[in-house]
């Protein structure tokens, strides 16, 4: 991975972060300050977007991590792991996330379900992602088994000659 994408992904990492930092203290702020109306259950979802930003920076502190991991060369290794599955749990907790703002949305679409549905369904396609890193977390584990037996293959080499 060269230095260019390393630094372009990390710059891409750190506005998200701050972005949702910055989401998180507005909320906390509306939180404190702005009183619900009634037209919508505020409050809720206030609390569930704090709640989603929090996966979202888990998962991108992970990210960085297995970023650093690559520009080291140490991402073939069973600690990898560790992070792609945190990375994996957030992606499952966004999606409870983004289903638990569906189920409050909800009863305010009751003229048109068809909002609900879509909502729902990027709900589904959030846990599609999480099941794509699931297939490449298994990739990786293939990927760290061919290099523990390629290094013990090249010992075995190494004693021969």
């Amino acid at each position: 991975m060269g230095k260019l994408t390393v630094g372009a992904l990390r710059a891409v990492l750190g506005v998200v972060l701050a972005g949702t930092v910055f989401v998180q203290a507005l909320m906390v702020w509306a939180l404190a300050t702005d009183p619900e109306d009634g037209s919508l259950p505020l409050t809720p979802l206030r609390v569930i977007t704090i709640l989603g930003m929090v996966s979202v920076q888990v998962a991108l502190v992970c990210v960085w991590r297995l970023v650093t991991m690559v520009r080291r060369g140490t991402v073939f290794s069973h600690a990898a792991f560790r992070y792609v599955d945190v990375v994996i749990g957030a992606i499952v907790a966004a999606a409870l996330v983004w289903f638990a703002v569906t189920a409050i949305n909800a009863p305010g679409q009751r003229d048109d379900p068809g909002v609900t549905v879509i909502m729902g369904g990027v709900g589904v396609a959030i846990l599609g992602v999480a099941l794509i890193v699931l297939v490449l977390r298994m990739l990786l584990a293939q990927a760290v088994a061919r290099d523990v037996e390629a290094a013990h293959m090249q010992a075995e080499l190494n004693e021969v000659i």
